[in-house]
């Protein structure tokens, strides 16, 4: 591979090396080695089925903590709307109402997401801010034919001399429109849901990951709604910002392992995935964080029950911390007697999902001592698991290493060999799948932060398809944030309802019925 004069200048304005760049390109070209799932994590082995006793006590016990415990919502929030509208530049790229009408060119291109999108168009939630749009712009919306109405509304929702929706932040995008006739962005909906679960003392912690070129973008959205979300909450709100460093960008390429190229001839750099953010992460000292996609949010009227969940997640995991730290103090102690080795393996075993190593049992007490405090000595993440409904995407697993231990992980397809038959099959057969609804604790038994850096798979990196205006492209992800980042972390995975889970993947999500007012 080699690379012009200008390519080298745009690397290294990256803060990024040409060999660097180049060893990214031959993983493209070899590939990453998978990880080995051993089985799927289901209900009694690995998963946690909730009942109304544990939802109870769980609830009341992180109510009761709630305010004396510093928490913060995490939001990964840097992902431009690009692929919501995947569909719609290809519409776009393809149609000419000119040449036939949208229903023969929906038909004879099978294109079911257009029909789904034509049924409910009236729904978007920014239907009337195209066609007024389109109304200043002097064109009689009401005048046109069918097929010129819909490709003049996408060529408005879309164009970058437009609207422009497909290069904005996903979280800024309108979302829900309410019947006071309030249109809210997924960034406005976080705040509403921190409020019921993320506050203390009346006061809601959010950190936000965003591209630094939105910084203003999001500083006036909070502007603009602030005093009108504290006013329906009756809670303040301490909102930060991050930004993922361009440095830990890598190069995409396309299905040829060829650099991708904008159109003005640069090479396309992207964001690494969410696992670059863990420095993000690292800089948040709080006793409990809250993490969720941006995405994932819904109306008002289903927030009472997706915050009832994430307090059960709460409890749950203040819990085990306590009984963690309980037990790091008794090894501490100069001597550890029979009893307590029995106590301690079987809580790491039946409440920390942790399998012990055969070879423990041979061990003087000096290095049970040190076995069991490392494994104790770890940050938690507590993470709700949905009922596999057919997603993609990554689900909870037992994960075997090369050294024959297991462990509890979140892993995504793209890190299974799905060419393997027995890999496969596993795969097939998870019951659940991840939501990204995990909650965190980051400090250790003496009220120290972690350093998150040392909990890290670095050899869990994968390759994804994205897409760019349209087109296809693989791109390197660095170990995610919730897969390879946090593969060291000690992991409970608890089964939550669908209701908690709604994410907005493409432009047509907005019109089911979390999204939508009844």
């Amino acid at each position: 591979m080699k690379f012009s004069q200008t390519d080298l200048q745009q690397i290294e304005t990256k803060g990024i090396s040409e060999t660097h760049v180049k060893a990214q390109i031959e993983l493209f070209e070899n590939g990453i080695p998978f990880t080995n799932i051993a089985e799927a994590a289901t209900i009694g082995n690995g998963i946690l089925a909730l009942d109304e006793s544990i939802i109870a006590d769980e609830t009341a016990r992180f109510e009761a903590n709630q305010g004396n415990l510093n928490l913060v919502k995490f939001v990964p929030a840097s992902g431009a709307a690009t692929r919501m509208f995947k569909f719609l530049f290809k519409f776009l790229g393809e149609y000419n109402p000119k040449d036939q009408s949208i229903n023969s060119f929906i038909n004879k291109n099978n294109l079911k997401e257009m029909s789904l999108l034509l049924v409910g168009i009236e729904k978007l939630p920014f239907y009337d801010r195209i066609l007024e749009h389109l109304n200043n712009s002097g064109i009689s919306y009401n005048d046109l034919s069918l097929g010129e109405k819909i490709w003049h509304f996408v060529h408005t929702m879309l164009t970058e001399n437009q609207l422009n929706f497909g290069n904005q932040p996903k979280g800024l995008l309108p979302f829900h429109k309410y019947k006071t006739e309030h249109i809210s962005t997924a960034f406005e909906e976080h705040l509403y849901e921190a409020a019921l679960y993320a506050s203390s003392g009346n006061i809601a912690k959010l950190h936000f990951t965003i591209s630094e070129r939105h910084k203003d973008k999001f500083d006036g959205e909070f502007k603009r709604i602030e005093e009108y979300v504290e006013q329906h909450t009756g809670v303040s709100f301490d909102i930060s910002f991050s930004y993922q460093q361009e440095s830990t960008d890598t190069i995409a390429v396309t299905l040829d392992n060829e650099p991708f190229r904008e159109d003005d001839g640069s090479i396309l750099f992207r964001p690494s995935g969410h696992g670059a953010l863990l420095k993000n992460l690292d800089t948040i000292n709080a006793d409990i964080i809250f993490i969720k996609n941006i995405d994932n949010v819904v109306v008002k009227q289903y927030k009472g029950e997706v915050a009832k969940y994430k307090k059960v997640l709460a409890g749950i995991l203040i819990k085990l911390q306590e009984k963690a730290f309980e037990f790091l103090h008794t090894l501490d102690k100069d001597a550890v007697s029979e009893s307590e080795f029995n106590t301690i393996e079987t809580f790491l075993e039946q409440e920390m999902s942790i399998r012990i190593s055969r070879e423990y049992k041979k061990y003087q007490d000096q290095y049970k001592i040190e076995y069991l405090r490392e494994k104790l000595n770890r940050p938690i993440r507590i993470c709700g698991m949905v009922k596999n409904e057919g997603e993609p995407g990554g689900g909870p697993f037992w994960v075997r290493d090369q050294y024959g231990n297991y462990a509890l992980q979140i892993v995504e397809s793209a890190q299974i060999d799905l060419k393997n038959t027995k890999q496969n099959s596993i795969l097939q057969n998870a019951t659940h799948f991840n939501p990204v609804d995990l909650v965190c604790g980051v400090k250790n038994y003496k009220g120290e932060k972690f350093d998150l850096d040392n909990y890290v798979d670095n050899n869990a990196a994968f390759i994804t398809m994205k897409t760019k205006a349209g087109k296809d492209l693989k791109a390197l992800e660095l170990p995610g944030l919730w897969n390879g980042s946090m593969a060291f972390w000690n992991t409970i995975f608890v089964e939550v309802p669908i209701i908690t889970f709604n994410p907005v993947k493409t432009v047509n999500d907005l019109l089911k019925a979390p999204h939508q007012i009844k």
